[in-house]
């Protein structure tokens, strides 16, 4: 029987029935919350192959404007606004747990960094009032300059090390990047599951996501060689602790990244080394000798806060002088304050004490509530990064669920997937490096239980 939305629905490929679709939420002919028409019931409406049909979901899907739902269907996405970096919504999950107050949760979906272990900027800050910078000059404070180049030349292949750019940030840097090199469409290699904001930037410029799934050692070499293969034109890729799962790539993998990748030598690939200064895992880069298109990116959010946007982009010379053409002076340019504010803390002894220190506390703050949840019967391998990725016996949703009745809000391994369609997400991600010695046992305990209410119901 046709349903009243799939009578609406046009085209005979994917990417007219998607396109279809989403020019009726546009126009309001279909509600948030509307169920479409199951695929083969769409597929025989519009007489063409049920692999057509699964198509376009699939890229309804991947683009957010539908949720794929198993046996309950496909329905038309809410407005409600993707998932955020940052302090986490309550919302999704406390009207699930009713009776608890969004305000009495303590977050530990952040993957913030403990204000206590940022430098004071304000000892710096007279050194950054100098006289005013006008238009035409370089977009580049020198001194800072000098000091980006002996921080990213060790990583960053010798023969172009020297292409420097500044943006507002990395995800404003990874922006550009894609922006200089795609339209609308080509595909991108993404890590799954994924940062969020990596996610965000490719939803909205319309490029196809290509989930590359990872592991223990980060992006595997086989999920690239897949994607590359689909016709990814770009790949971004984390390095070292891997947000949400905290994998670093090592020797091994390196090496093996480093072979599938030289048969594509003019794809783009950027690195986000966003953690650097604080990693506790050595650098190692995935690009092969001789890579004609590639970006390394280092952001200062993570040590520096992230009210500091500044991110430090070494590239090839073909993509320094395309995003050279987006940043110019008066503009889109980083002002020279924060240059040479972030320049000041960075050249300074103490303060690059401090960020050591913190780098080592997030890391020991990890492995020990790593360790309290093996012994719970929980097994955790920590890594690198500011969270804590926790494997589950059992889907991660309910486990969450229970955790907001016993006052705590965590982020599940959904949020994080390219594709909200198969089995749900068995993981957590946990940002647990503020909490004392107590609060990490209740939650420790808190958890434990939580799962066993999903793992053995009734008991």
């Amino acid at each position: 029987m046709e349903t009243p939305s799939a009578a609406r629905i046009t085209g005979t490929t994917a990417v007219e029935i998607s396109a279809s679709v989403r020019m009726l939420v546009e126009r309001g002919e279909l509600a948030p919350g509307e169920l479409l028409p199951p695929v083969r019931a769409l597929a025989e409406h519009l007489g063409v192959n049920r692999n057509t049909a699964v198509a376009a979901y699939r890229r309804l899907a991947r683009d957010g404007a539908v949720i794929a739902q198993g046996r309950a269907g496909t329905r038309v996405a809410g407005r409600q606004a993707l998932a955020q970096e940052g302090f986490a919504d309550a919302s999704a999950l406390t009207h699930r747990a009713p009776g608890v107050p969004a305000g009495t949760l303590r977050d530990l979906g952040t993957g913030n960094p403990d204000p206590a272990l940022i430098p004071d900027l304000a000892p710096a800050l007279a050194g950054a009032v100098g006289r005013p910078v006008l238009y035409g000059e370089p977009v580049v404070d020198p001194d800072f300059e000098a000091w980006v180049r002996e921080w990213v030349a060790p990583d960053a292949p010798a023969r172009d090390a020297s292409r420097l750019t500044l943006t507002s940030g990395a995800v404003d840097a990874i922006e550009r990047l894609l922006d200089q090199a795609l339209v609308r469409d080509d595909a991108v290699a993404l890590e799954d599951p994924c940062f969020l904001a990596s996610i965000q930037t490719v939803r909205h410029a319309g490029y196809r996501a290509l989930p590359v799934a990872v592991d223990e050692d980060g992006m595997t070499a086989h999920g690239l060689r897949a994607a590359l293969e689909a016709g990814a034109r770009a790949v971004v890729l984390t390095p070292r602790a891997q947000n949400p799962t905290g994998a670093s790539l090592g020797p091994r993998r390196a090496r093996e990244l480093q072979e599938v990748l030289a048969a594509h030598p003019y794809v783009l690939v950027v690195l986000d080394d966003y953690y650097s200064f604080l990693s506790r895992r050595p650098f190692r880069s995935p690009l092969p000798p001789g890579h004609r298109r590639w970006a390394l990116v280092r952001s200062v959010s993570k040590f520096l806060g992230p009210d500091l946007c500044l991110a430090v982009t070494a590239t090839d010379a073909e993509t320094a002088d395309r995003l050279a053409l987006r940043l110019s002076p008066g503009t889109t340019w980083v002002s020279h304050l924060l240059q040479r504010l972030a320049n000041g803390v960075l050249t300074d002894r103490a303060s690059r004490d401090l960020i050591d220190r913190a780098g080592e506390h997030y890391a020991a703050r990890n492995r020990e509530v790593a360790s309290l949840l093996t012994a719970r019967g929980i097994p955790v391998a920590p890594a690198d990064g500011m969270s804590l990725w926790v494997p589950l016996p059992c889907p991660a949703t309910p486990v969450a669920d229970g955790l907001a009745r016993r006052g705590w809000l965590v982020r599940t391994g959904d949020e994080f997937r390219l594709e909200r369609t198969g089995d749900p997400s068995h993981h957590l991600r946990l940002t647990v490096h503020d909490l004392d010695e107590q609060e990490s046992q209740t939650l420790v305990e808190d958890l434990a239980a939580a799962v066993g209410d999903v793992v053995r119901p009734g008991d």
